[in-house]
């Protein structure tokens, strides 16, 4: 041991730096012809105190990393020379960061790389340990569940982030294959990779130059030829809408690429190169790069099981959808929470478990206060009803609302089922701490606009009674005799879904369709704007990496 030691000392070192320096550098040195003795493993740790005290400190920020190395006695998992494919699935990884929208600067691989290139002795080679396990660590964590706290951006959005637990997450990449496993942190959702592809083209389409100059007009329709037809034609072009061809007219074929565009774009498709649609076409790839970078953390945030039949809501698409195995079922129009920030629908994920048909509406005290308050005190909404907290109906007469404030008033205000009801005939239920449901609707004229924020924040559906009917096709041969037979019997009714489904509220102002094609839609309560500019605090890179 002495003799192999001293060889260590004298040229061994330097050896051993290089060999280091090279693999995390590509270069194609193989560590594992460095001697082992000076790689401590296992039990053999004991032997370099200095190495086992460096890396306790190196991760004694991270309770969660300390009590990984504790648990297995300080053993190294990227030194040793049998490491050498940790290590270089680490720099792969750390160094296609940004790939995935990521804030590589965070992981600091330039900084990892002269830490490894600078180990000298025993306690160097700790702190290395103690660096790589941190950069993976944060690296990981960001990849599979997102760079930001999304509720201190957005208070709206409610949802359980799903962070990994970090102790378990390192017993797991040292009993994996390291490449694989790196590979796998990602959201395993088709949407996430859809989202890759597409970025990726985008960022090739800016490093062309882009979707060339921008339409110079204010309307053009079919039938008109000039210099703004042809700027259209070759925006559309670059844009994927059309292929290349010469004309100069805004002919049927150019028609038809625009209402693709619209379609893709949430503009009503009617083929016509409007104020809405040239404003939507004008807009430049690296601000759709930035909707793409944001629906990337987003999916982060959502990297759980969703459900083999899920429901969809996208508060910013104005759609709900029935996905089954990554497919739409039904989909239907929705009218969402206003603009207002203590209107907004909010996000979160949760399992619909029943129907409710004939449903009453209980006003929530906030409503009360804003919209019913001061015709109830003059005796006005006849057609509401006072509950007490026993449920019992109480007489106008019995009450002094001049006694009362909305903030104090002792009794509930209620609307039983009807026609004129909010709610509609039926009510979808996912109870949840936020008063969130979907909902049909009497107010039908809502469902025409283009921007529905029309709602106090639940979810009015423009075709309820498909949605229900297709919720309910799971559990029975007959589900419209079976909703409309419930209907009938007038007063209040529940219909229990046999296996709850779940249910996902989100925000996507960019978003693909299953076979990659990307969709866009304006930033109504303008989440997206926070959150990208806190992705780019964070260290996130505004422009594609140059080639």
């Amino acid at each position: 041991m002495g003799i192999e030691m001293q060889g260590i000392r004298t040229g061994g070192r330097d050896r051993l730096r290089a060999a280091l320096a090279g693999m995390l550098l590509g270069t194609g040195v193989v560590l594992a012809a460095v001697p082992t003795l000076f790689l401590p493993q296992g039990a053999a740790a004991q032997s370099f105190p200095a190495f086992r005290q460096a890396l306790a400190e190196g991760v004694a920020a991270n309770p969660a990393l300390a009590a990984f190395y504790r648990e297995t006695d300080f053993a190294p998992i990227w030194t040793g020379a049998e490491h050498a494919a940790r290590r270089t699935a680490l720099v792969t990884a750390l160094a296609t960061a940004a790939d995935h929208g990521l804030p590589a600067r965070r992981y600091d691989l330039p900084g990892l790389l002269e830490v490894f290139k600078a180990v000298e002795s025993e306690r160097d080679r700790g702190l290395a340990e103690a660096r790589a396990s941190l950069a993976f660590v944060q690296y990981a964590r960001d990849l599979s569940s997102g760079v930001l706290e999304p509720r201190a951006i957005v208070e709206q959005i409610v949802r359980e982030v799903p962070r990994p637990d970090i102790t378990r997450l390192m017993h797991d990449f040292a009993a994996a294959e390291p490449v694989s496993f790196m590979r796998n942190l990602a959201p395993r959702a088709p949407e996430y990779a859809r989202l890759i592809r597409a970025k990726r083209l985008l960022d090739a389409q800016i490093a062309q130059g882009g979707w060339g100059p921008r339409v110079q007009a204010n309307a053009l329709r079919p039938g008109e030829t000039g210099d703004g037809v042809i700027a259209l034609r070759n925006r559309l072009i670059a844009m994927g809408y059309m292929p290349r061809v010469a004309t100069a007219r805004y002919d049927g074929a150019m028609q038809r690429a625009v209402q693709a565009f619209q379609i893709a774009h949430g503009i009503e498709p009617d083929g016509i190169a409007g104020r809405d649609t040239l404003a939507a076409i004008n807009v430049e790839p690296e601000m759709r790069r930035r909707a793409m970078i944001v629906a990337l953390e987003r999916e982060r945030w959502l990297n759980i099981e969703r459900g083999e039949r899920h429901i969809w809501v996208n508060l910013a698409d104005f759609h709900a959808r029935i996905v089954d195995h990554d497919r739409v079922t039904l989909e239907t129009r929705a009218v969402v929470g206003a603009q207002q920030s203590d209107m907004q629908t909010p996000e979160f994920s949760h399992r619909m478990t029943y129907l409710e048909l004939n449903p009453d509406w209980t006003l929530p005290r906030s409503i009360v206060a804003r919209s019913y308050w001061n015709g109830l005190v003059n005796g006005g909404h006849r057609y509401l009803q006072i509950v007490d907290s026993r449920g019992r109906v109480v007489p106008r007469e019995a009450v002094n609302f001049a006694a009362y404030s909305p903030r104090n008033f002792p009794f509930e205000v209620r609307q039983p089922p009807g026609p004129t009801n909010p709610l509609g005939q039926v009510k979808f239920m996912f109870p949840n701490p936020y008063a969130i449901y979907l909902h049909d609707s009497p107010a039908r004229q809502l469902f025409r606009t283009t921007v529905r924020t029309h709602s106090s924040g639940c979810v009015r559906l423009h075709d309820p009674e498909d949605f229900a009917y297709e919720l309910l096709s799971r559990q029975t041969d007959d589900p419209v005799n079976l909703y409309q037979r419930t209907l009938r019997r007038g007063n209040l009714q529940r219909i229990y879904l046999e296996e709850p489904v779940p249910i996902h509220l989100v925000y996507r102002t960019a978003f693909t369709s299953v076979d990659g094609e990307m969709n866009y839609r304006n930033d109504v309560y303008g989440r997206d704007a926070r959150i990208y500019e806190a992705l780019r605090a964070a260290g996130v890179e505004t422009r594609p990496a140059q080639s």
